[in-house]
């Protein structure tokens, strides 16, 4: 990647509208998130963040990250916690990763979990994250990086809804 054309850098509130429109690029490209937030903006910052951060491409924002600590329902850390005879409240989760279409090709995504990735170990956790199955892609990212799949399960995100998860941690 072109070094002088990219940076990531933490995000800002001013930065939260062209994070909202960048994901509604991806959620019609590419079905995520799976469901569309009723507040995207509340979305992307909510109140459990450790830290979350945007790449900008020629000045443009065009990708986010957010590191966050576990939350109820949040199986990744629980299984990684499991494997490691410890608690989950020890893991990160990195989530909201998300590239706009137009900038894809760049390393733009390896970029921005390597550094929710260096905050978590800064803090002294663990970090891991969940992706839904269907999305082959981003799964084929985390392993390109290196992440070990913990477990594939299945989520019920409402009454009518179940997902099958992969649970990842590097």
């Amino acid at each position: 990647m072109d070094k002088t054309r990219s940076r990531v850098r933490p995000r800002t509130d001013d930065d939260v509208q062209a994070c909202v429109r960048v994901l509604a690029e991806v959620h019609r490209q590419d079905g995520y998130p799976v469901n569309w937030p009723a507040r995207p903006g509340a979305w992307l910052t909510q109140a459990s963040v450790l830290g979350s951060w945007v790449a900008d491409l020629d000045g443009r924002v065009a990708g986010h990250v957010g590191l966050t600590r576990s939350a109820e329902g949040d199986m990744a850390p629980v299984l990684w916690g499991e494997r490691n005879g410890t608690s989950g409240e020890q893991a990160a989760v990195v989530g909201r990763l998300f590239v706009a279409p137009w900038a894809r090709g760049h390393g733009i995504g390896a970029l921005l979990i390597g550094r929710a990735v260096e905050e978590a170990r800064h803090r002294g956790l663990h970090p891991v994250l969940d992706v839904v199955a269907s999305d082959t892609a981003a799964a084929a990212l985390y392993e390109r990086l290196g992440w070990t799949k913990l477990a594939t399960v299945e989520q019920r995100w409402s009454a009518t809804q179940v997902v099958t998860i992969h649970c990842y941690a590097v």
